[in-house]
């Protein structure tokens, strides 16, 4: 359907409604297809789960010509393009997995215009000729789908995104659409720069993501904590994801939480390609499995059903913790989010940044983003109100839906705790680990006290009023602040830096958080505060009846209908084709093909 040049605007909705299902257009939606539908190009900045996908693809088929989405994951290709096709889209993907007669194929398409939306990664669009060949034929739109990617400031830089540069030139009459759902103000800079986009508008649409329930807490007990996490926060169809640290603790932790009775995949860049393929798409098909993963799992996750994410260590930058965490509730019901972190998270993160062959300002710049995550995982204040102004949002007041609002913390003078602290790791020679400054400042004879005569310090036993617990805590606040530092090799050895001098010297005040218990079971969210209620037999009934159909076509769930869509026809009961076309997210084609069927498994509930 082409858009009449006098109502644009009304063409776009009547696609919105006929091809997607969707009534009206949210946020920002309508006005960035405007802007495009006359020809514009712009950068978009929305949320995960909030509807980017449709600023392209509601003009891609209002504008005459095809529409080219540069996309960096062979898998999230593949979704889109699945679920366009369930709604009677003719569209495609490029890339190195298809065979020679499949692309041979799509290539004969494209050149008899039977393609309207082209997904293909930067590799194939900017090689094999694919300019030259597109060069010939009437383009609607180059959509650049996780644009961060083509910043060097980005949190998943990709080289191969630079490619990009030429569209503006190579083709300056086809508007540029630039679609992320995280940059910060350096990235959205160099996005425009790198895009030619600098003189394009900014569409904004907020980074709020108000279903998603966050916490963050010391990592006391690892395994304990992240058992009682998953057993509270997940539901009786959800998934969830563990993102680790390193390829062994993905390994190590889906092992033990399958045998903790829980159904686990693992995916890390070291894997067989068949294997992460094979993790991937058990995950995106939509099982209740909990995937344990580094950072290389999830950019390319359309799943809008994962109902939790937890991390067991910090993560470098808040753009990398909110582009993770963002995986949860794309569908906007409620999700959680878990970030436990160590000391050791930090220092590691430091030493890294400052032996990494960066220049110094790209180091002072990632030790920046490193502050800021720091504080967001210590935070004494609303978490979201921290995360929100790492973008330069400014939320009006405490959301009352993290564990911060919902418990906060109190700050103690902890001055003279962390002067006995400083004073034990200079007295020792700065060279021995936590454990061992633990037992000085609690007065333990242990052999390794005897060994070095520590017993005759003045610090020993100094610090028998506080726990283990509570020790870790002060060291773990003061390394985080940047007064001690810690070995990254070795036995972890704790040393003081220049900060530490003036609190020494009494000079500073040193406020922390009242921690001296290690809290394992944290405040609650609205997600996983009571156990679930059994689902509804006619929704049970869909989803039932969904997963055969899915399956029987070798597509995710959600390609087929998404829970949201599943949970409105179970409650509103259709009685007929009609009235179920009312129903969101249920096009003119998904009526036709599953409409009957729908009404069958309805019927077939009472």
């Amino acid at each position: 359907m082409l858009a009449r040049p006098d109502s644009p605007l009304i063409a776009a909705e009547e696609v919105l409604r006929r091809v997607f299902g969707h009534r009206s257009f949210r946020g920002r939606q309508a006005e960035v297809v405007a802007h495009v539908l006359a020809g514009g190009s712009a950068l978009v900045l929305m949320p995960t789960g909030s509807g980017k996908s449709l600023c392209y693809q509601v003009p891609a088929l209002c504008r005459e010509g095809m529409t080219v989405v540069v996309s960096p994951l062979i898998a999230l290709m593949e979704d889109q393009v699945a679920a366009l096709r369930q709604q009677g889209v003719a569209a495609a993907a490029l890339h190195s997995e298809l065979e020679e007669k499949e692309r041979r194929g799509i290539r004969r398409d494209l050149s008899a215009g039977r393609i309207r939306l082209l997904y293909v990664s930067p590799e194939r669009l900017t090689g094999d000729g694919m300019l030259e060949a597109l060069s010939r034929l009437r383009l609607a739109l180059f959509a650049v789908d996780e644009a961060h990617c083509i910043s060097q400031w980005g949190h998943h830089f990709r080289p191969e995104y630079r490619g990009l540069t030429c569209l503006a030139e190579r083709f300056p009459a086809v508007p540029r659409l630039a679609l992320t759902a995280t940059a910060d103000p350096r990235t959205v800079e160099d996005i425009r720069s790198q895009l030619s986009l600098t003189e394009a508008p900014i569409f904004r649409g907020g980074f709020d993501r108000p279903n998603i329930f966050l916490r963050a807490a010391p990592r006391e007990g690892l395994r304990r904590q992240l058992l009682s996490f998953i057993r509270e926060a997940g539901d009786a169809t959800g998934a969830g994801i563990v993102y680790c640290a390193s390829r062994r603790g993905a390994e190590e932790t889906a092992a033990w939480l399958r045998e903790a009775g829980f159904d686990t995949a693992c995916y890390h860049a070291g894997m067989d390609a068949a294997a992460r393929r094979e993790a991937h798409r058990r995950f995106a098909r939509g099982d209740r499995v909990v995937m344990c993963a580094t950072i290389a799992f999830g950019m390319g996750i359309d799943r809008p059903d994962v109902r939790w994410v937890a991390h067991t260590a910090l993560p470098r930058s808040p753009e990398s913790w909110y582009q993770e965490i963002g995986r949860a509730g794309r569908d906007g019901l409620p999700a959680e989010a878990l970030l436990l972190f160590g000391a050791a998270d930090i220092a590691l993160a430091r030493h890294r940044i400052a032996a990494s062959p960066a220049a110094e300002e790209q180091k002072r710049i990632e030790l920046k983003r490193l502050q800021a995550m720091v504080a967001l995982a210590e935070s004494a204040s609303c978490r979201r109100r921290a995360l929100l102004a790492c973008f330069g949002e400014d939320l009006a007041a405490d959301c009352g839906h993290c564990d911060v609002c919902l418990s906060p913390p109190r700050l103690v003078d902890a001055t003279v705790a962390a002067q006995k602290l400083l004073s034990a790791v200079l007295r020792t020679g700065q060279r021995f680990g936590l454990s061992h400054l633990i037992d000085v400042l609690r007065g333990r004879m242990t052999d390794k006290v005897a060994q070095f005569g520590h017993d005759r310090l003045p610090t020993f036993g100094v610090g028998a009023d506080l726990s283990d617990a509570a020790w870790r805590g002060v060291a773990r606040q003061l390394i985080s602040r940047g007064v001690l530092d810690v070995a990254v090799e070795g036995r972890r050895e704790i040393s003081l830096t220049p900060a530490a001098r003036p609190i020494l010297k009494g000079e500073e005040r040193v406020m922390l958080r009242a921690e001296l218990v290690a809290q394992a079971d944290l405040p609650r969210g609205a997600v996983g505060s009571t156990p679930p209620e059994p689902e509804e037999p006619a929704l049970a009934a869909l989803r039932a009846w969904r997963r055969e159909v899915a399956q029987a076509q070798g597509v995710p769930a959600y390609v087929i209908f998404h829970d949201r869509t599943l949970a409105e026809i179970a409650a509103r009961r259709p009685r007929n084709l009609e009235a179920l076309a009312e129903v969101p997210g249920v096009g003119a084609s998904k009526l036709e093909r599953y409409g009957p069927a729908v009404l069958a498994v309805l019927r077939g509930v009472g």
